[in-house]
């Protein structure tokens, strides 16, 4: 008999086995990466195309659903064997995802996205030119609609129908086709449930449904501080007659009115602009140029320029904007926004100008659009940051390099598991304690916890620390390093708890004490049994402790304002010098409760009536420490 053969493996085989392992894992870690935040993401190919793009109210949660093994389209397992790489950018809010999105679509067209063969993607709102009875509807694109004053475009359906619903509740004109309307001969349902007067049937004259129909059109024209008055007024009144269902729906169109009216930075004016951010941390520079053209974002590009992080972050963009337009870009728009001024402003704009032949303005100091646009940049570079800084090859060089430095210190232990604890009050009000965790994965966010504090005297932080120590570590087992935001005081506290519960010489203690002007990159590593260690400002591993202290500090501030604000409730707007109960109950009603104020930027605020700038300046500093 013939002796059995061990099959031989196809090389090529093991080899594309090898690449699609590479690719999961590449893609496994990007999405573990993205945030929790609404914007746009691009499925690229193999060779850097583009072959899909699509919005996301989570992008997190959006694009690890093309990962599910539930997928049964054959379109998007077909989409998702091709996915190489994704790129995100970061909006604002869902309505802005969608717009950048089909922006995106429209300049790129990905193969697997469903083209339309018009140019009919956006809604208009519409009111007929019917007489004396005109009728509010909506419709994809102008051609194929009957006469009328159009409005638009809306970004989605739900967009439009939620602006037709709102202005049906608010001014009562007819939503009904022309044949409907001739052939009744008594009112409908919408006039039963006060949505439409009932022109139809005679039961409002054309004098009084003119006037509707006017404060329907300037609504639709922006023009709603007049009927926002106006609802406030009806609300109040609502109110005072115990009629509290009515006040809460004119409380709810105050809401939708608010919605339908804020400023879109995605598809709004004219102009061209590049808009560049940039932002830096832990010795890692990221710079965001995002492009609009036409007055429409087309999306933007991370940079990761290799400049010496110790610089001021001025001549660091400055060196930055110089290489990019005299080497890389052939393209100069007709307007810079950038972050932060630079030094060389003059010199750079007229050395531009002469370069490309065309005038072009630099700016830093911008308002309405042109700020909305710059806010979007600063966010997406600063997510951008976040990201490369959670990177694992960048995070597992950095655990090397602190593995190093600490050797004497570890007396031959493997340094994997880092924990870090923060304080955090304001006056020694709703005292909190954070513990974030990091091991050579990046972050562990799961295990990160929150500490409220309690039978302390306001504001002492060793007191503080004390509890929170005694509470982890008496329960859960120590890491392989615990570093103390804090100096000598903080780690001789630390070595006390430890001591007395057995456990010290299970781990490395150290405290991260910050150094001369509080300045990052100047800290200095105290030791219980060593003198302190005062690590070079490019050293990376101080930049991965800067890390993990620093998103001690954030994690712990983020949850100790969360609980102070609960506690104050709406007393904290008592406490505003100089505000009395009229501006008081304006801002309430302006914004529907407290919550929504505390969502608000500081020019919201100052919008309101009776608000001006610098008392919204000292509101928002109030409600936000």
């Amino acid at each position: 008999m013939p002796k059995n053969k061990t099959p031989t493996i196809d090389p090529a085989t093991i080899e594309i086995a090898a690449a699609t392992a590479d690719r999961k894992a590449r893609l496994d870690h990007l999405i573990k990466r993205l945030p929790n935040l609404p914007g746009v993401y691009k499925m690229l190919g193999k060779n850097g195309d583009i072959i899909y793009v699509g919005k996301a109210k989570s992008l997190k949660s959006r694009v690890n659903s093309y990962f599910a093994k539930t997928i049964d389209h054959p379109k998007t397992r077909a989409l998702v064997q091709r996915i190489d790489n994704i790129e995100t950018i970061i909006t604002r809010s869902e309505t802005e995802a969608l717009l950048l999105e089909q922006n995106l679509i429209k300049l790129h067209r990905p193969p697997y996205n469903v083209l339309l063969r018009d140019d009919k993607s956006y809604l208009y709102v519409f009111i007929s030119a019917d007489k004396p009875y005109p009728r509010l509807a909506y419709g994809r694109g102008k051609g194929q609609h009957q006469k009328g004053r159009f409005f638009g475009p809306f970004p989605s359906a739900h967009a439009a129908k939620q602006t037709l619903l709102m202005m049906q509740k608010m001014f009562m004109v007819r939503q009904c086709t022309n044949t409907f309307f001739a052939q009744r001969q008594r009112p409908c349902l919408e006039y039963q449930i006060k949505r439409c007067k009932a022109p139809c049937v005679g039961l409002v004259s054309p004098e009084e449904y003119a006037d509707d129909v006017n404060n329907t059109i300037r609504f639709l024209k922006g023009e709603g501080t007049d009927l926002q008055v106006k609802l406030v007024g009806k609300m109040e009144q609502a109110a005072e007659d115990m009629n509290f269902e009515q006040a809460a729906l004119y409380r709810d169109q105050l809401s939708m009115l608010r919605e339908v009216q804020a400023k879109q930075a995605v598809y709004t004016v004219k102009g061209e602009a590049d808009i560049i951010a940039i932002a830096s941390q832990a010795g890692i520079t990221c710079v965001h140029v995002m492009n609009v053209r036409n007055g429409q974002v087309l999306g933007g590009n991370n940079y990761f320029p290799d400049v010496d992080s110790e610089n001021d972050i001025a001549d660091n963009l400055s060196e930055f904007v110089s290489s990019f337009y005299f080497q890389v870009s052939d393209d100069l728009p007709e307007e810079l926004i950038i972050s932060h001024e630079l030094p060389d402003q003059t010199a750079m704009t007229e050395a531009l100008t002469e370069t490309f032949g065309k005038k072009v303005t630099i700016k830093t100091k911008v308002r309405e659009q042109r700020n909305e646009w710059l806010t979007l940049a600063q966010m997406n570079a600063n997510n951008a940051l976040q990201t490369k800084l959670g990177d694992y090859l960048e995070v597992k060089s950095r655990f090397n390099s602190l593995n190093a430095v600490l050797k004497e210190s570890l007396q031959g232990k493997s340094l994997d598991r880092i924990e870090c604890f923060d304080i955090s009050h304001t006056m020694g009000e709703a005292t909190i304690a954070s513990c974030v965790v990091a091991d050579q994965g990046g972050l562990r966010k799961r295990d990160y916890r929150q500490y409220a504090i309690h039978g302390i005297t306001g504001g002492d932080d060793y007191a503080a620390m004390k509890q929170v120590l005694n509470r982890r570590y008496s329960k859960q087992p120590l890491p392989d390093l615990l570093l103390i935001d804090g100096g000598k005081g903080q780690l001789n506290m630390a070595k006390d708890v430890l001591s007395e519960l057995g456990i010290l010489s299970q781990t490395l203690l150290v405290g991260v004490a910050k150094g001369e002007g509080r300045k990052a990159g100047l800290e200095v590593l105290h030791f219980i049994d060593r003198e302190p260690l005062d690590l070079p400002a490019d050293s990376k591993a101080l930049h991965l402790i800067m890390h993990i202290r620093d998103e001690a500090h954030r994690f712990a501030i983020t949850a100790h304002r969360k609980k102070r604000d609960k506690r104050r409730s709406s007393s904290v707007l008592e406490a505003i010098p100089g505000l009395g109960e009229k501006r008081r109950r304006e801002l309430l009603n302006h914004f529907g409760g407290l919550q929504q104020l505390l969502g608000a930027s500081q020019d919201e605020i100052g919008q309101v009536n009776g608000i001006g700038k610098v008392m919204a300046n000292t509101i928002y500093k109030v409600l936000h420490g």
